[in-house]
């Protein structure tokens, strides 16, 4: 996952499907966020539960512990190879789960005939129904932003044929899986289970070249996300994938 994705749909819309019977909160409606290109170290709507219920907030897309800040920038992703064992994300695993809701994600792939070249693809769901990030957070209580607040995209190694695209991808909850990830007395295992076993499977998704317009993190329309039937595509691609 190279680090950028869409979130432009209305939060009511997002919480419509992934639990129809969650009363809406006070203040959110179908208003569409309107993001098209959401970039690192922005503020980003997310998912996570209290113990007094569940809770929006736009929170900063990076995090790193107390002990490793200033050292690099914090790591956006994190791979779910390790991220249950290891020390970098120990304060966040398995207590701090979220969950991002989109519309799909941006990967870079090297023209096959001028490796300095990439082109820009867009990937979502073939229902193209809103997608759920499995994410781990840091957000403490109150409106104003804490320093120390963050949260990253759990990613996944690809499966064949995606693997074409990029060799990783966020993880991809359906609605029913992001529900239970979101549940403050899940088990420890139930939710390594979920992250490492229980990803959406390739063949759910479809993607396809969009412009290079998307490589500059100003543009924001959603002519970012239309299909590009000029762009040269991979050799390998696979078929299937719909432009339209």
């Amino acid at each position: 996952m190279c680090g950028r994705f869409v979130q432009y749909e209305g939060m009511a819309i997002y919480i419509e499907e992934l639990s129809p019977q969650i009363e809406l909160f006070s203040g959110y409606d179908a208003e569409p966020i309107g993001r098209f290109n959401v970039a690192p170290s922005t503020r980003v709507q997310l998912l996570h539960s209290k113990v007094d219920g569940l809770h929006i907030d736009a929170v900063h897309w990076g995090w790193a512990p107390f002990w490793a800040k200033g050292k690099r920038p914090d790591p956006i992703n994190a791979r779910v190879e390790t991220v249950t064992t290891g020390k970098f994300f120990k304060q966040l695993w398995p207590s701090g789960r979220a969950i991002v809701p989109s519309e799909g994600w941006y990967e870079w792939v090297k023209d096959p005939d001028d490796p300095k070249k990439k082109q820009p693809y867009f990937i979502r769901l073939k229902s193209r129904k809103p997608m759920f990030f499995g994410a781990l957070a840091q957000v403490h209580p109150g409106l104003d932003p804490h320093e120390g607040d963050g949260f990253v995209i759990i990613t996944a190694a690809s499966d064949q044929g995606m693997v074409d695209i990029h060799d990783r991808r966020p993880l991809v909850l359906t609605p029913e899986l992001a529900n239970e990830w979101l549940e403050p007395d899940l088990s420890p295992a139930r939710a390594e289970e979920i992250a490492k076993e229980l990803c959406q499977p390739t063949e759910e998704f479809e993607w396809f070249p969009v412009g290079r317009a998307v490589g500059n993190v100003r543009n924001q329309g959603p002519e970012l996300i239309e299909p590009d039937l000029s762009a040269k595509k991979p050799h390998d691609e696979p078929d299937g994938s719909d432009p339209s």
